[in-house]
């Protein structure tokens, strides 16, 4: 079974999201193994970007099992449609790779230190949306992805 870890930055606080995360990791057992891993945002002070996003860096990298294929995601990311990343992933399952990483920063996105070291930069789209929400879309289109090539009628 394929082994599936989010790596993001912050906790959630908000019920409704974690539900949504409940639910999500419910639905994704019957496909993979998934783990999600929060590390703890750095607190942002003015001028001081830099140096969080290299500390939250820091506590990521250590947390990438070794030899995983590592999704970031970002907004000058490659922008895939449900079909191509349903294909991306059944291609690296089928290919061997038994780990897919995918990355979501916080607030202020993700040091180049992580972009340069993963596999695949993903963008969902140039909007911006909170840390939190992304996890529920990241999730979604995850589950989304396998029940495509799963040939269940939930994608429509």
């Amino acid at each position: 079974m394929l082994n599936i870890t989010l790596i993001c930055v912050g906790k959630i606080k908000e019920k409704f999201y974690c539900g949504a995360i409940d639910e999500y990791k419910k639905r994704l057992s019957r496909f993979c193994k998934l783990n999600i891993i929060q590390v703890k945002d750095e607190p942002n002070e003015d001028g001081q970007q830099k140096i969080v996003l290299n500390k939250e860096a820091e506590k990521i990298a250590a947390k990438i099992p070794k030899g995983a294929y590592i999704i970031s995601l970002c907004v000058e990311g490659k922008q895939l449609s449900s079909e191509q990343l349903s294909e991306k992933i059944e291609s690296l399952s089928v290919t061997g790779e038994s780990h897919i990483v995918f990355i979501i920063g916080g607030s202020l996105g993700l040091d180049d230190s992580i972009k340069s070291i993963s596999d695949l930069k993903l963008s969902f789209s140039k909007m911006t949306f909170p840390h939190q929400l992304m996890r529920v879309i990241l999730l979604e289109q995850i589950y989304r992805a396998f029940t495509i090539s799963a040939g269940i009628t939930y994608h429509k």
